[in-house]
């Protein structure tokens, strides 16, 4: 992929899952993912299994493992963001947690934690009244690391939604409530990006693929 077709296609990190493999709650992320790769992003996936790789962070800790240097990276390079946890006892997870306080680290970038990002919030829960409360819970945390919510978060209650399989749910709705996660997330970043001291104008980006 050259500079200029990267330039030209968001990149949107998917963080969520859990200790069990192909769990809901990682599918339903991957849904979304495919809702943001539709309008054009490129996307990143930190499944279950890698959350799973993190030691628990320590700030006061300057030996970072390799794990926690890629997601800090991804991040970095991220666009736009989509987080998905189940509901735990009424809040995320702490293996998400542990993955959202990781970014710590991003404290004294020029764009900290995930300011002028756009994030996409899934919650999977067995029940309707934990999956409301965890999607709050899980925006208000994005606000506490300066990230912006999109107006679209999906709640999925896993008593009445089944994911048979990586590409099958047996809810189509839900699965277009997870696409339009991903998709706004997306398509936000443009609005975003417009913004940014490094961000190529549309006429650079013309010129350059009109060159390439």
């Amino acid at each position: 992929m050259t500079r200029t077709e990267t330039s030209r296609r968001p990149l949107v990190v998917g963080i969520g899952g859990t200790t069990r493999p192909a769990s809901s709650t990682e599918r339903a992320l991957a849904f979304a993912l495919k809702g943001a790769q539709e309008s054009g992003a490129r996307v990143q996936l930190f499944g279950g299994a890698f959350l799973h790789s993190l030691p628990h962070y320590a700030p006061e800790s300057r030996e970072l493992t390799d794990e926690q240097h890629e997601l800090i990276e991804a991040v970095r390079a991220a666009d736009a963001l989509v987080i998905a946890t189940p509901g735990y006892h009424g809040g995320i997870s702490g293996l998400v947690k542990n993955a959202l306080d990781t970014l710590e680290e991003l404290r004294l970038d020029e764009r900290p934690y995930l300011d002028g990002r756009a994030v996409g919030s899934i919650v999977t829960a067995y029940g309707w009244q934990a999956a409301g409360t965890v999607l709050t819970s899980l925006r208000s945390i994005v606000h506490a690391l300066r990230g912006w919510p999109t107006p679209f978060g999906a709640a999925v209650n896993t008593l009445e939604t089944r994911f048979e399989s990586a590409d099958t749910c047996s809810d189509p709705k839900v699965v277009a409530q997870l696409r339009t996660v991903g998709q706004q997330a997306a398509s936000f970043t443009h609005a975003f990006g417009a913004h940014r001291p490094d961000a190529w104008s549309v006429a650079e980006q013309e010129v350059a693929v009109a060159q390439s």
